[in-house]
Formats: C-alpha cells, structure tokens, sequence
C-alpha cells in the first residue's frame, strides 16, 4: 500500500504546513496589536500631560489604562514635559512582544518651549 503512506505522509506535510502558517499570523497579529497599544498609550500620556485630555490620572497612569485595553502592559514610561515615550508589552503563547512609542507636540520639546 505505497499510496496509502504517501497520502498519510501529504495529509502530515500540509497539517504541519497549516500550523506554522497559523502562528505566524497569531504572533504578526500580536505585533500589531502591541505596537497600536504603544502608540496609543503615548498618545494619552502626551495628551493628558499637556491637559488636551481632561482625566483624574496622571499621564502615565492613563497610558497604563489605555495599554490594559488593547490587553497589553506599560514597560515603562518616561515623561519630559509634554512629550511621552512608552514601552508596552505583550505576550504571545511563550514569548513576549515589545513596542515603543513617542507621542508629543510638533517639533519634539522645542515646540514646547
């Protein structure tokens, strides 16, 4: 029965084959995801720093919730005036994912000034 181990050993290759495929996605998946909580977490920090936004947290507080809502978590979060730069973290099956943004006037700090 050649054929029959030759379809087994096909059926294995593309099951295998699809696994991969799918990790791969789930981990670009994550990336992606991990990198738009960073952005939007140093959106909120720069934001609530300079008062555009209005929140009862302090800025890197309100990147943590912001981070926690795209089911990541703030790393670190420097604040330099207006300008915020946050690290978020992610996990993904055993690995972590990690993302950095910058958010801030135009211009960097000079523009503050």
């Amino acid at each position: 029965m050649p054929g029959t181990t030759l379809s087994v050993g096909l059926v294995g290759i593309v099951a295998a084959t699809a696994m991969a495929v799918a990790a791969v996605t789930g981990g670009t998946a994550v990336g992606q995801r991990t990198a738009a909580a960073a952005d939007a977490a140093a959106l909120a920090a720069a934001d609530t720093a300079s008062g555009a936004a209005v929140t009862n947290y302090a800025p890197c507080r309100a990147a943590e919730q912001v981070a926690a809502a795209f089911g990541a978590s703030v790393a670190e979060c420097e604040l330099r005036q207006t300008e915020a730069t946050v690290t978020v973290q992610a996990t993904y099956a055993v690995f972590t994912v990690t993302a950095r943004a910058r958010a801030g006037p135009p211009g960097g700090l000079q523009a503050a000034r």
